[in-house]
């Protein structure tokens, strides 16, 4: 997976820090002094890692648990997410990371004690008259290395001592070994991203087969485990409600509609730098085929009227297919 792995000095001797270098034990290491004297220091191209990637191994600085911004997650309470990695091993079209960072590496943090502390003083001190939210999967997937990191017990144990907060992991992954070790708790929610089966194909790289995380959502819900659905990013297709009619069923045909939380419905979106990367990136790809322009909060989408009309047929069809009105938000819209 990696070419080589270079890892911080001063947690190289950690538990878990030793227990991922076993997992690459046939892969050069480096030992370094800092993850920000290596990481994108020199512009790597994003589709480089198709080829060459390597790990960085390190501890997470600065601001540990940042604020969300607004319609990030489901209701009203205070939402936040904490930053246990950088970057993906997917390459979707239109991901976010591709204009973010100057390199497609991957960057494991291992400080979890010290994010997990950020994250009790939050819920304990800040937020004690309320029930915060925490999302991990913000800067990379979730779930699709947690069986390298190991990180996903200790998020459990975690917010079993939280009962009033929650956590959400968010992913595309179908890697569930882990998490289903974890006895369930009411309060931690497995969310899946989705797109219609062709999307999926075309623009979601080397992620699992829509039906593949629909099975794999199936089985942890039969463990227990509370879920949750993004049918986000919606790209535009003339025959895209037909599209996400038929997503809808697969996932009911599959999953019983009582154990899915709520379903959040965004249309895709790009920062200025994003939707630059897009363009070089995947000249040829559809996800161009329609009119973008900058709104008002900088952001590049469809204009207005037509991600109302997406936003719209999509909830619609929900509705219509025995999802309740307060299941549904739209996700990184007012």
């Amino acid at each position: 997976m990696f070419n080589r792995v270079f890892v911080e000095e001063d947690i190289l001797n950690l538990p878990r820090t030793k227990k991922i270098l076993e997992h690459f034990k046939n892969v050069d290491h480096e030992i370094i002094h800092r993850i920000d004297d290596y990481f994108g220091r020199v512009k790597k191209p994003y589709l480089q890692k198709r080829d060459n990637l390597n790990l960085y191994i390190g501890k997470k600085r600065g601001q540990l648990v940042k604020e969300a911004p607004n319609a990030y997650g489901f209701g009203s309470d205070p939402h936040y997410y904490f930053i246990h990695s950088y970057n993906c091993i997917y390459e979707c079209e239109y991901c976010y990371l591709q204009g973010y960072f100057n390199s497609p590496d991957i960057v494991f943090f291992v400080n979890h004690e010290e994010i997990g502390e950020e994250i009790k003083r939050l819920s304990l001190e800040v937020h004690k008259e309320k029930r915060p939210w925490f999302h991990a999967g913000e800067f990379s997937d979730s779930l699709a290395l947690s069986h390298i990191t190991s990180d996903i017990e200790f998020y459990f144990d975690l917010f079993k001592e939280l009962p009033n907060s929650f956590l959400e992991f968010r992913t595309k992954s179908v890697n569930t070994k882990d998490l289903l070790k974890q006895k369930p708790l009411e309060n931690i929610i497995i969310s899946f991203s989705l797109s219609p089966s062709e999307r999926t194909k075309k623009s979601d790289l080397g992620c699992p087969s829509s039906m593949t995380r629909i099975k794999a959502m199936r089985k942890v819900t039969n463990a227990g485990h509370k879920i949750a659905i993004h049918l986000d990013p919606i790209i535009y297709e003339n025959n895209f409600e037909e599209k996400y009619e038929e997503l809808i069923q697969e996932i009911l045909s599959s999953v019983d509609l009582t154990k899915i939380l709520y379903i959040s419905v965004g249309v895709v979106r790009f920062t200025k730098d994003v939707y630059r990367q897009v363009t070089q990136n995947y000249p040829k790809s559809d996800l161009l085929a329609m009119e973008f322009i900058k709104t008002a909060d900088g952001k590049v989408r469809y204009p207005r009227p037509i991600r109302m009309k997406i936003l719209s047929k999509v909830k619609e069809l929900l509705l219509k297919n025995g999802f309740k009105a307060n299941q549904v938000y739209l996700c990184m819209e007012d």
